[in-house]
């Protein structure tokens, strides 16, 4: 148990290119069926988060509910900074939250996540209105759509690519942590 601690603990000295190595071994680990997480002391970890956050990664992921991040990369209770919206998108109230996650816990690592079947990429691809508030989400999302010649999978992979890269052009703090080699900032699906 103790070394469970210890790791919690720790887990903010890691450079931004360990941060990004964790990601990806946890979602190996994730696709293989070997998580490790469901192993931590779950009171142990409540008992450390209780007053402070310490995560080393920052994830902008989709609100679709099955892809639950935590699991997705085999990690744990104050591990990672989850932002969620339909999309991945950024917005001003992403864009804020993310920064404090860099400016004040010290995240190493942020990632944009898309998945496969996005339901809020594909919505563009296949009709020009809808109802209510979702056609806000459009103007973000059509870049992506127009440039994947019809293809969801790749519609989502450039919606995330896109997402990152707004987050980088958008955000002085997180392009000056990258910048400065503090943050690491990528796109995935």
């Amino acid at each position: 148990m103790r070394a469970r601690v210890q790791m919690a603990r720790t887990q903010n000295n890691l450079t931004p290119d360990a941060a990004l190595e964790e990601l990806l071994a946890g979602n190996q680990r994730f696709a293989s069926n070997q998580l490790t997480s469901v192993e931590h002391d779950l009171v142990i970890l409540k008992e450390h988060t209780a007053d402070k956050q310490e995560p080393f990664a920052g994830v902008l992921a989709c609100a679709d509910s099955r892809v639950p991040v935590e699991l997705v990369f085999d990690q744990t209770v104050g591990q990672i900074f989850v932002t969620r919206v339909a999309g991945n998108m950024v917005t001003p109230e992403i864009i804020a939250s993310l920064e404090y996650g860099v400016a004040v816990l010290g995240i190493k690592v942020l990632l944009v996540l898309g998945h496969t079947g996005c339901g809020a990429v594909k919505a563009p691809m296949n009709c020009d209105t809808v109802p209510g508030q979702s056609s806000v989400m459009y103007k973000q999302l059509r870049p992506a759509v127009e440039k994947s010649g019809g293809n969801l999978d790749r519609a989502i992979e450039l919606n995330a690519e896109h997402q990152a890269e707004w987050l980088r052009t958008a955000s002085t703090v997180i392009r000056d942590a990258g910048k400065g080699g503090k943050l690491s900032a990528d796109a995935g699906s």
